[in-house]
């Protein structure tokens, strides 16, 4: 029954988007396009149960086509989500590492809150140390950078939703990515949101007809590009359209990071209790909650 009423509530409120948000027809409002790109991504994680491989790589060119300078590092995840709080746009997550061997447990447990005043909650959960680490989320006050999600290129700022109040946000144009038209749309952060953010200005592409980021650029505060997202395999999941692969760039350090969700499960019964901090530390409890919510989709 809980998980019908969460189902429930997040199709009104995504109607509700549909009927009250902008269309690929009418003038461009970037906060609202942003809204519902995020709704997108909140129907998607809620009561979700995902497989996915990270690989990470120092790149180069090679005929012209970008590709892997070295053997890629590759790790298996399995990420668990709900959303939860007042009209659930709050999402709770946890991504726990299954290979490589020498890795497996390293959790990353996540709280990621709609309103602007609360901010979100990371922690990490290093497995060899048995120690649990609070890190930056990229909107908290104290100044350090967001981290980095189990060493790849991918940071705690990049999978945050949420917050849109924390920016400026402005349509730069109308143009085509990837085939698709798109709008260019332009966020700044505001002065405390710059405190904890290394993107000065990110510029993200937005399918026009199914509201998926296709590329979004990161620029420093000198005005240089030092990130970029590239996503690709968008599909419709449950009604909603998702990009299942996301590969993310650092144009500094020349290094890459690819994120495949090789398995989508949605409408998982998953109880509240498993996205806290006792799943990282607690392995009997944490495997055994893992293989009920497995038994599910297998």
């Amino acid at each position: 029954m809980q998980l019908f009423k969460r189902r429930l509530l997040g199709v009104l409120l995504l109607s509700t988007a549909l009927i009250s948000g902008v269309s690929a027809q009418s003038p461009a409002d970037g906060r609202a396009i942003l809204e519902r790109v995020e709704d997108n991504q909140r129907a998607i994680a809620d009561a979700a149960f995902n497989r996915i491989q990270l690989s990470s790589c120092r790149f180069g060119l090679q005929n012209s086509q970008i590709t892997c300078a070295e053997r890629a590092r590759v790790k298996a995840l399995e990420s668990v989500s709900i959303n939860t709080g007042a009209n659930n746009r709050d999402t709770r997550s946890i991504s726990i590492v299954l290979e490589p061997a020498a890795e497996r447990g390293i959790s990353m447990l996540s709280y990621t809150y709609d309103d602007a005043s609360q901010d979100n909650e990371t922690w990490l959960y290093l497995s060899a140390l048995g120690q649990v680490k609070r890190i930056a989320s990229g909107n908290s006050d104290d100044e350090s950078e967001p981290a980095s999600l189990f060493g790849s290129e991918f940071t705690t700022e990049d999978q945050d939703t949420g917050k849109l109040e924390d920016y400026t946000i402005n349509v730069l144009r109308e143009g085509t990515e990837s085939g698709r038209e798109v709008w260019l749309i332009e966020t700044i952060p505001n002065e405390k949101r710059s405190r904890s953010t290394r993107y000065a200005r990110t510029v993200q592409y937005v399918d026009k007809e199914r509201f998926v980021v296709l590329r979004a650029d990161m620029y420093d505060r000198t005005g240089r590009e030092i990130k970029r997202l590239m996503a690709s395999r968008v599909e419709q999941v449950n009604g909603n359209w998702m990009a299942r692969s996301l590969t993310m760039m650092n144009l500094v350090a020349n290094r890459l990071s690819n994120m495949a969700i090789l398995e989508i499960n949605s409408d998982v019964e998953i109880p509240e209790n498993f996205l806290t901090p006792r799943t990282l530390t607690d392995v009997a409890f944490r495997e055994a909650e893992l293989q009920r919510i497995r038994e599910q989709v297998e």
